[in-house]
């Protein structure tokens, strides 16, 4: 009988799942981007981030540009593909509209998003 309660202790710490912040196209890292929490599928073992400088999506006289930022849970198959993806246009010059991905492996590990050595809090 010990035998079955030990075995059913071990269950729930074997499916811990991921925790990661998640936002969709938000202007800046604060609010959502730190405030909603997803438990992520099993098979999601990372958080994923994306960060986008560019032009806004409505026409602006000054030709303003701003940032947008996504965080996901994602697979490490989905990173390696999203990280590629955007590796020509991740160059991170001002005046560029350009787009970054990062991910990372732990519980909200994405809560800050970093650009060039700084960190967007």
């Amino acid at each position: 009988m010990w035998q079955i309660s030990f075995i059913l202790f071990l269950i729930p710490a074997a499916v811990h799942c991921l925790e990661c912040y998640v936002c969709d196209n938000q202007d800046s890292n604060y609010d959502k981007c730190i405030k909603t929490i997803k438990t992520c599928d099993i098979a999601e073992d990372r958080c994923l981030s994306e960060v986008r400088w560019g032009s806004t999506p409505y026409w602006d006289s000054t030709g303003k540009k701003q940032f947008y930022i996504s965080k996901s849970c994602a697979t490490e198959r989905d990173c390696k593909k999203a990280i590629h993806a955007v590796s020509k246009r991740c160059d991170r010059i001002w005046y560029n509209d350009w787009e970054c991905v990062e991910c990372c492996h732990g519980d909200r590990c994405n809560y800050y998003v970093t650009l060039a050595g700084v960190s967007i809090k």
